[in-house]
């Protein structure tokens, strides 16, 4: 459906688009459908929580790997469709890959904890969390070419240094740019075009197209690991949370 509106409708240009989109759609759906289902899973099972001793974190980590059986599943089809396609980029590119995996696991898990916690003492948290993925969804480069975000939050006297810093600070935006560099791997794919001159003469312009951002391998595995980190301390600091308010869990359900 995305396909069919953006480049149908909407005329966009972008080569092999569906392995485009899918790339970075795979990230986001293991990200927002754990979020969906980790803000009720303390919730969902109060009678669980209420009756029986174990650690309530395993709640909101199972729902991770209830969305990671649907992001293996989504997984093997982009890569049956990738092998039909031919569409495959085998390089260094392909090593961003577990890095940026995983920075999600890790980002989605901690977010997952806070957020179930909360929704335990505030209900609202479970319908708030649908709008948040809705905003931060159009926030990240995976519907349109990350190429014409980064250019335009590329330094200038209209944008700051610092709203690119901005921009990058959405680690999800770092992650998608991991999975569709490994993935896709084109960051300028050559586009050809039919071009009528004026003796109607048809010929074939061919020139590449920036898709991706112009940054490096290199450079994208550097932003992961920091990301990585950052994503690790805040998982920490989410499990420490958790385990001092599972304590009120029993009163409050």
């Amino acid at each position: 459906m995305f396909s069919l509106v953006i480049v149908v409708v909407l005329g966009n240009k972008v080569p092999n688009f569906p392995v485009y989109l899918f790339s970075g759609l795979v990230a986001w759906n293991l990200f927002s459908t754990s979020l969906s289902l980790g803000a009720r899973s303390v919730v969902d099972n109060a009678g669980l929580v209420t009756k029986v001793y174990f650690p309530r974190e395993l709640l909101p980590l199972a729902s991770v790997g209830t969305a990671g059986v649907d992001f293996v599943l989504q997984g093997g089809v982009l890569v049956l469709f990738m092998l039909a396609t031919r569409a495959f980029v085998v390089g260094w590119n392909l090593l961003l890959l577990p890095l940026a995996m995983v920075a999600l696991l890790l980002l989605t898990s901690a977010i997952n904890l806070w957020i179930a916690a909360l929704n335990v003492r505030y209900r609202d948290t479970q319908h708030i969390i649908n709008i948040v993925l809705m905003t931060w969804f159009w926030l990240t480069p995976v519907v349109y070419p990350d190429w014409q975000a980064w250019k335009i939050f590329q330094p200038s006297h209209h944008h700051p240094v610092a709203l690119k810093f901005l921009y990058l600070a959405n680690p999800m935006t770092d992650i998608v740019f991991g999975f569709q560099r490994a993935l896709y791997g084109r960051v300028a794919p050559t586009v050809c075009t039919k071009v009528i001159d004026k003796l109607q003469h048809t010929r074939l312009v061919c020139a590449p197209q920036n898709v991706l951002a112009t940054v490096s391998v290199a450079w994208i595995a550097l932003v992961l690991a920091c990301v990585t980190a950052g994503c690790l301390l805040m998982f920490l600091a989410a499990w420490r949370t958790f385990f001092h308010l599972s304590g009120d869990f029993a009163e409050e359900l």
